[in-house]
Parts: C-alpha cells; sequence; structure tokens
C-alpha cells in the first residue's frame, strides 16, 4: 500500500520490482516496491513514511551506477523523473536542476548560453545529476576540471526524518533539520582532531568516493563536502545547484604510444601541468581487443601503451601550444610514435579509439561476461605501473582475460575481466580475484573507488583498507545523520555478513525474473537505454518494442 498523501506512483508488483532489481553493476536485488514521486513534497512523505514504519529507502537516478548502490532490498525510490532544468544564470554561473537531470541535457543548456557542466563521466549520454553527486563521479576531464564535488554549490535534501532544507557553500548550516543538527555537533568536536583528518584521507590519491568525505568536509566547513559522494546514505537529493565554466575556445587531441608502461605512467604525470585536461591509457590489454582499430590508426604493435590527451585554449593558436607541449613531453618519456589532431574530425577519430572495446570484446567473448567487480582502483602516480602490471598478472594467474584502461593523468584504471559464468568455480575465481586486487590496492596506498563509490560491491573494503579511526568517524557521520538506518543501508558501511560477490546478474543459477522485466532489462543493457523511465520500458517490453 502507498504511503498515505503520496501521489506519484507505488509498485509492489512483480514486473515492477524485478525491473528496478538490476543497475549497470554486476548485482541483483529484488526490491521491496518501487516509488516514483511526482515531486519533491512526494520525496520527503515517503522518507518521513520509512522512517515510521521501518521500511528502508534506495534512491535511485538512472541505474547507471557501477558499484549497486543503486539497487537494494528496500523501497527503490526513482528519482529519475525530477528532471527539471532550470534557467542558466549566465552571470554567477550557476544553474539549479533536478537529480533526475541528465548530465549531457545539463550541459547543453549551460553550453547554449556559452557556459559548460564540467564534470564528465563516460556515462554522461545517461547518468543523473544526484546520481553524479551520490558518488562524486569524475572522468577523463577529471584531470583538468576535478570531480562532481567541486562543482556543486548547492543541495536540497531530504533527511532521515523527511525534513527538508537546502545546504549552500558559504552559508549557514539549517540545523533545524535534526540530521544537519547532529552532524553539527560532530563537526564541532572534530574540527580540530588533525588525526583524524589525516586518518580520512589517502596520501598521494587523486581520486577518491569511498567513505565519507571527512577530512574534506572538515577542512572547509561546508557541509556540501560531506554530502557529495555520500551514495543516498546520508539524505536524498531533490535539487542540485551546480556551478558552470566558460566553454573551451579550441581543442587539440595528442595520441602518443610507449614501448614501456613506465615511459606511458612519466608521460601521464607531466600532463597536466604541460596543459592536457585528460590523459587517457589504453593498456596493452586493451589494445590487444582493439587491434584492428589500433592499427587502423598505425599505432605501432609493439606498443606497451598509448596516451589520450586532450588539450584546451581560448583559441587554436593556444590550444595547438598546449597539444605541442604534450607531445613534447610524451618524446621526451620516451614515446615511440606521436600524433596530433585539431579538427573536429580528426579528434573524433583518435577518441573513437578509447571507446571501441565494449562492441570489441561482445564480438571476441560472446560466451563471456565483461563482469566489472575490480574496475574502480586508483593509487598514488608512482604506484600506478605496479598497479597495472599487478592486475594484469592477478587476472593471468586465475586464467581470467582483462581489458584495462582509465584515466592516467590521475592514476586511475578501469579493469573489464572477462569470467567465463559456465565454468563450475566461476564464484570462486572472481572471489579470490576481488580479494587480491583489493589487497593489491591496499599494499599500493590506493582506493578500490576513485569515481564510482562503493556501493554494495565495495563496502566491505571499507572496514579493511581504511584506518580504524577513519571507520570510526565514518560509522560516526552515519549514525548522527540516519540513526533508524533508513537510507541505504549496506552501502558504504556494510551490514553484518555482508558478501561483495553475492547475487550476481549474471549468474546461470539464479531463479529468472518475470519475462516481460528481462527483457526491459535487456533492452537497458543492449541499447545503454539507462535514462529510460524503467516503467515506460517494461511497458514496451511488454509490447514487443526496443527501447531508445
Amino acid at each position: 500500500m502507498a504511503p498515505a498523501g503520496f501521489r506519484g506512483l507505488f509498485r509492489t508488483d512483480a514486473d515492477a520490482r524485478a525491473v528496478y532489481s538490476e543497475s549497470a553493476g554486476i548485482g541483483r536485488i529484488v526490491p521491496s516496491a518501487v516509488a516514483v514521486p511526482a515531486d519533491r513534497d512526494d520525496v520527503s512523505t515517503v522518507v518521513r513514511w520509512a522512517a515510521e514504519t521501518g521500511a528502508t529507502i534506495v534512491p535511485r537516478g538512472s541505474g547507471s551506477s557501477m558499484a549497486n548502490g543503486a539497487i537494494g532490498p528496500g523501497v527503490v525510490l526513482d528519482l529519475s523523473r525530477l528532471d527539471t532544468i532550470g534557467a542558466v544564470d549566465v552571470a554567477t554561473r550557476r544553474v539549479v536542476v533536478g537529480p533526475g537531470a541528465v548530465r549531457d541535457r545539463v550541459d547543453a543548456a549551460a553550453r547554449a548560453k556559452g557556459l559548460r557542466f564540467p564534470p564528465h563521466p563516460s556515462s554522461g549520454a545517461y547518468c543523473t545529476v544526484g546520481g553524479m553527486c551520490g558518488t562524486n563521479a569524475a572522468g577523463a576531464e577529471t584531470l583538468g576540471f576535478g570531480a562532481t564535488r567541486r562543482w556543486i554549490t548547492g543541495l536540497e535534501c531530504v533527511f532521515a526524518d523527511g525534513a527538508r532544507a537546502w545546504v549552500r557553500r558559504g552559508e549557514a548550516w539549517p540545523t533545524h533539520a535534526p540530521a544537519v543538527a547532529a552532524l553539527a555537533a560532530l563537526a564541532a568536536a572534530w574540527r580540530t582532531d588533525s588525526a583524524l583528518a589525516a586518518a580520512s584521507k589517502r596520501p598521494g590519491v587523486r581520486k577518491e568516493s569511498s567513505g565519507y568525505a571527512v577530512a574534506e568536509w572538515l577542512a572547509s566547513g561546508d557541509l556540501v563536502e560531506l554530502l557529495v559522494g555520500s551514495e543516498g546514505t546520508l539524505a536524498v537529493f531533490t535539487a542540485v545547484e551546480c556551478l558552470l565554466e566558460p566553454v573551451a575556445g579550441a581543442e587539440a587531441t595528442v595520441v602518443a604510444a610507449f614501448p614501456t608502461l613506465e615511459g606511458a605512467v612519466e608521460a601521464a604525470g607531466s600532463a597536466g601541468q604541460a596543459g592536457a585536461v585528460a590523459c587517457e591509457l589504453l593498456d596493452r590489454t586493451f589494445l590487444d581487443v582493439v587491434r584492428d582499430d589500433a592499427s587502423a590508426l598505425h599505432v605501432p604493435e609493439d606498443a606497451e601503451a598509448v596516451l589520450l590527451m586532450l588539450a584546451e585554449g581560448a583559441d587554436a593558436a593556444q590550444a595547438d601550444g598546449a597539444a605541442r607541449r604534450l607531445a613534447t613531453e610524451a618524446a621526451v618519456a620516451g614515446a615511440s610514435w606521436c600524433v596530433t589532431a585539431d579538427d573536429p574530425g580528426a579528434q573524433a577519430a583518435l577518441w573513437h579509439l578509447r571507446h571501441a572495446a565494449s562492441p570489441t570484446i561482445a564480438r571476441l567473448y560472446p560466451d563471456r561476461a565483461s563482469m566489472q567487480f575490480i574496475e574502480d582502483g586508483c593509487v598514488p602516480p608512482a604506484m600506478f605501473p605496479a598497479y597495472v602490471r599487478g592486475v594484469r598478472a592477478i587476472l593471468a594467474k586465475h586464467g581470467v582475460p582483462g581489458v584495462i584502461f582509465g584515466h592516467a593523468g590521475d592514476a586511475h584504471a578501469h579493469v573489464n575481466p572477462l569470467v567465463d559464468m559456465q565454468a563450475d568455480d566461476w564464484r570462486a575465481r572472481v572471489s579470490v580475484i576481488y580479494a587480491e586486487v583489493s589487497a593489491l590496492i591496499g599494499m599500493l596506498g590506493g582506493t578500490p573507488a576513485g569515481e564510482h563509490g562503493d556501493g554494495r560491491l565495495r563496502a566491505p573494503l571499507v572496514p579493511v583498507l581504511w584506518p580504524a579511526e577513519a571507520v570510526a568517524a565514518f560509522r560516526g557521520v552515519k549514525a548522527a545523520a540516519d540513526p533508524r538506518g533508513v537510507l541505504n543501508p549496506g552501502v558504504i558501511l556494510p551490514e553484518a555478513g555482508a558478501s561483495p560477490i553475492a547475487e550476481v546478474k549474471y549468474d546461470p543459477a539464479l531463479a529468472p525474473l518475470p519475462a516481460a522485466a528481462r527483457a526491459a532489462l535487456d533492452v537497458v543493457a543492449r541499447e545503454r537505454a539507462y535514462a529510460g523511465f524503467r516503467l515506460s520500458l517494461l511497458g514496451r517490453a511488454v509490447r514487443g518494442e526496443s527501447g531508445g
């Protein structure tokens, strides 16, 4: 039964629950119900109801989450319909959007006024701004612009008791909300605790979306710092105020091949200072998969790694100058081949290589699942070659092929292991690879979650890879903001007995989902239709239509 006063959609039927049981990550959890609020008042209504009845809430945007943070056994709160985009304020470079506003649509609205929304995940065509705030999402251009947190100036929040308030940078905290008052008391007690701040930050790691941002929160005194990256565990966002940046006058792309991984990492280390806003690594494992595309660009066959670097400038001359500096740095680091492009068509051809792996993997390995369970490790830059080589060795030891690529400028790698789900021991192999790669990350001083969050997948690593002082602080933050455990329990902080490799959606032994839900979810995966409203996709699947 829907909560009293709730005006949106509230469904408990098997089809509706099943179509929200999966996201882009590897997990499957069928929720108890699905709530689609009509507006922000509805969000307060359903959260207040959950607090009163003991239900739990799983906030969700487009479901493009990789770490299983958008699925759970409670009531899935689908915020994707709250997708308004307000007027762009050119003078203040700000825009207020709904949590369900798709990132690329927000960026397009800004560009119509000569501005842009700089955080740019590869899922920008379908991920929501609310979801980006949830995980502190990043992307290729984080090297130049930083992750989402930097670009959020305000959040309208519904806290765990249903109270709603705006939290803005530089403004007084809305302590009339009990959750905010409790967090303010923590901040006052911890503000001078330099040891706690140090324990809550990993030295040298350039991207972090694991745990809670306690160090950043205490340093700035802005509650926005803590809320961004909290994955729906401290508050539900009902509006987001975004900071914008003027568009670049011109761009140029440099692609360089290296005979050694160390040479590529050396060039990546200086790329930011040389003018790159993005610096992407294509490891040998990646190049082996996209060999036809790489050959078309004349990438040397013995290349151990390729860097794709994007430079910007106020005009073409500035962008070309930055590109020349990047090419020079690459040559000094030992590049064996280098190409520069400044017109849009040539640049698109170069960046095509970065996005060529997925369809090729599907063609070359039709019987294997591209199962992303170790896909977000980020280490101090000096440790990046050891991390990439270590992951290669672990995959090879366990007989699992994989593809490695990522954001070299930030020493952040994505890994796509290709798992034979028909093998009797697939779960054991996945579990031991997860454990060994996690141990490698810890040994190298890195984080398992550079930009996709802990979710449920990496929550069991939080007590293992963070110092005890930090874990205690994380638990204190959660207890202060959500003492009843209403909001996304089991995300970031694991529940007792939680297993990272629990129900895996690729597992052939899992009970099948209802046919209509399975068809709709297959449309989402096949067509990357994450921005499609799940209940509408369910209807299309029933009628035998494709998504879009």
